[in-house]
């Protein structure tokens, strides 16, 4: 989104490139490992540049441009990994970096004089002011967070509901589905193999409701309330278990008796009435 937003404001052309299938084997396998969390940054950037690359060779344009700052990220703007991003992309001096080329080996574009080295920078280190300050030169005054990013995989919560599929899968394996899913909704596992998403709003319950008929779900029919989903194999007492849960987060909560539809995937529905969860009976460790 930010990428659009951005061609948009600048005037300037945006190709967008279907990797899904492929990038599955970076987040699955990657070579350089994990930063903090489930984040490949470095086989990441590889890639990526390496897509840019072949998009460069398919159009006849002689080299790519990244934003990169040398010290900036942790695991993939280092001086030791820079190179690593150049040679494991195939792009090796093709790579311009405009920010820190002041502090990095000559490219083939300034050693062409494609481009003047001495109108680039020698940007370094964590701090974004001196990207802020030219910013404000150009007259940019909205951009997206300069320390933020958008990669789910950066985010603790995000990582941790990723590495939890993986573990009731017993592989590690998924699809845009599954993507779409961990990105939506309060995540509950009562049961090593079921668990429950739950809408926050009235956008997550709209989203869900795409979802309807490939999961079992939940609606509080007596009161008003989200609309939950059930991933994995509950039955029985586990969907009066669900009907519970789904009763404690409507505005019945507070109430003797919630009435809960519980709706097949085959199509039947049941109604429980059950006596919502008391806050002390749901666990810490239910939560993803």
């Amino acid at each position: 989104n930010n990428a659009l937003w951005v061609a948009e404001q600048l005037g300037i052309k945006l190709h967008i490139i279907d990797v899904i299938e492929e990038y599955k084997d970076v987040v699955i396998n990657p070579k350089h490992g994990y930063g903090t969390n489930l984040n490949p940054c470095l086989d990441c950037k590889s890639f990526m540049v390496g897509k840019a690359r072949q998009w460069m060779e398919q159009h006849a344009f002689d080299f790519v441009i990244t934003g990169e700052v040398i010290g900036q990220r942790l695991k993939s703007q280092r001086r030791d990994t820079m190179p690593i991003v150049a040679r494991e992309s195939g792009v090796h001096d093709r790579l311009l970096r405009p920010l820190c080329a002041k502090l990095l080996p000559l490219t083939l574009p300034e050693r062409e004089g494609w481009v003047d080295r001495e109108q680039l920078l020698g940007i370094g280190g964590r701090s974004r002011k001196a990207q802020i300050t030219l910013a404000a030169r150009f007259g940019f005054s909205e951009y997206a967070q300069p320390a933020g990013g958008c990669c789910f995989l950066t985010d603790r919560q995000y990582s941790h509901k990723l590495a939890d599929l993986w573990k009731t899968r017993g592989e590690r394996r998924y699809d845009l589905g599954d993507i779409m899913l961990l990105k939506v909704g309060r995540h509950l596992r009562p049961r090593p193999y079921f668990k429950l998403i739950v809408a926050r709003d009235e956008g997550e319950c709209n989203f869900l409701n795409g979802y309807r008929q490939r999961f079992v779900h939940l609606f509080p029919t007596s009161h008003k309330g989200p609309l939950v989903l059930v991933t994995g194999d509950a039955h029985g007492e586990d969907l009066q278990l669900a009907a519970r849960l789904t009763a404690r987060v409507s505005q019945g909560r507070d109430t003797d008796d919630v009435s809960v539809t519980v709706c097949e995937m085959h199509g039947a529905e049941q109604v429980y009435k059950v006596k919502p969860m008391a806050p002390e009976e749901i666990p810490e460790h239910w939560y993803l």
